[in-house]
């Protein structure tokens, strides 16, 4: 603020300006535009004189200050207290919501997120619909745990929900929990799966080979000494000792391809071009659906799009989710197939495989990543259990995500 000699100097010089002018006024007087432009030039003098005054007097008599509000140990106890327990709130590990009254009319109004996970679950990019995973909450009673679903971006996801009941100022109010434990229920069913695999590949095998190689040595023996046989017991026991060898070596076969599963090597990540990535699965299955009279489109946005994964097993990992594409699709006239790449909210990198297909039906939805489970004459049940593998291996995750249209619709998440 400028000092009282200053101010005093801008005073004399605003009286003075001002006074020049009302005497050049008094002059021209004969000339209304002329006094005019005086009267015009002469307010900013006047404004400047108004505030010089103004800081004077502020200067010459200042308002005392405000006492500041001094708190009591106790109360600044308490302050700091309420402090750490909103932080805490804040930043808790689990989604809070708070709901008010019961029924699930009007939940969007009823229930409030109360921390910064229950906002991100229903911000855009999460769950798809806010409102329906609201009359869920609103719906539930007070005091339980249960395991709920809900549609979001990455496909169905589930959730360990409890509700606890309080009073809050002679409210009665309930407190929901929410945990998404998709993850790591996906985690685990994972490695349940392939010790299981693992266990029963093992077990097979070791009582198989015996089998196998005694029923070749039983057939190489009775090669020496079927002339001395009746021509009749002789065939059928080329014919039971036949048998057995190939169902030996089929068996043996069929439990190779599951013992893959339980073998997938550790994955070496390093930085992936994703339009190069997209190309080379191109290339390797673009000719077999243009041969059948369709097509697959890829795109990338932006063209510059990179990830880290290994390589191999996330083509791998594409290529099974369109081998299948093109098994569900084969009784669809010039159906294709369609395999995007772009980024989405909170930084993730989001891969889309849709087709024409039939889609999935809904009964079916929870069980189609189990090993051994397949609606094909001829499957094994084992290519979409390796590709939630191979994604997982490599820090993502896939789920089965309600089409847009027709056809079945698979997101990976990184």
């Amino acid at each position: 603020m400028a000092s009282e000699p200053r101010l005093k100097a801008s005073v004399l010089l605003s009286v003075a300006g001002v006074a020049v002018l009302a005497f050049g006024a008094g002059m021209v007087h004969d000339s209304p535009r002329l006094v005019v432009l005086c009267a015009l030039a002469a307010l900013p003098l006047l404004w400047t004189l108004w505030g010089c005054l103004e800081r004077l007097a502020m200067l010459r008599h200042p308002k005392p200050p405000e006492p500041k509000a001094v708190l009591t140990i106790e109360q600044q106890h308490l302050v700091d207290n309420a402090l750490a327990l909103e932080t805490s709130l804040e930043h808790a590990p689990i989604a809070l919501f708070r709901i008010e009254g019961a029924g699930e009319e009007a939940a969007a109004t009823l229930v409030k997120p109360l921390n910064g996970n229950a906002r991100k679950l229903v911000a855009p990019g999460r769950a798809v619909e806010p409102a329906a995973l609201y009359r869920q909450l609103a719906g539930q009673p007070g005091e339980r745990r249960t395991m709920i679903q809900f549609d979001t971006e990455r496909g169905v996801e589930r959730a360990l929900l409890a509700v606890s009941e309080l009073v809050l100022q002679g409210r009665s109010q309930r407190l929901a929990a929410l945990m998404p434990v998709e993850s790591e229920l996906e985690a685990e069913a994972l490695n349940a799966w392939r010790q299981l695999v693992h266990v029963l590949t093992h077990e097979i095998m070791n009582s198989l080979t015996p089998v196998a190689s005694l029923s070749r040595t039983a057939r190489d023996m009775l090669d020496e000494v079927r002339a001395a046989l009746p021509q009749d017991v002789a065939h059928d026991l080329v014919t039971a000792l036949d048998a057995i060898s190939r169902r030996a070596d089929s068996l043996a076969d069929f439990v190779a391809s599951y013992r893959s599963l339980s073998n997938v090597p550790a994955a070496r990540p390093e930085r992936i071009h994703v339009a190069a990535l997209f190309e080379r699965v191109r290339a390797l299955v673009a000719p077999a659906w243009r041969a059948r009279g369709g097509q697959v489109q890829f795109s990338v946005e932006p063209a510059t799009l990179e990830l880290v994964a290994d390589p191999g097993q996330l083509e791998q990992a594409l290529i099974n989710l369109l081998k299948n594409a093109f098994e569900a699709s084969a009784g669809v006239d010039k159906a294709g197939a369609r395999v995007s790449a772009r980024l989405v909210r909170g930084g993730r990198l989001r891969i889309e495989v849709a087709d024409d297909g039939p889609g999935v039906p809904l009964e079916l939805v929870n069980h189609i990543f189990t090993p051994f489970f397949t609606t094909k004459k001829q499957g094994g049940g084992i290519g979409l259990a390796m590709v939630r593998h191979l994604v997982h291996e490599n820090g993502g995750t896939v789920r089965y995500a309600r089409p847009v249209g027709a056809g079945a619709r698979f997101v990976i998440s990184f």
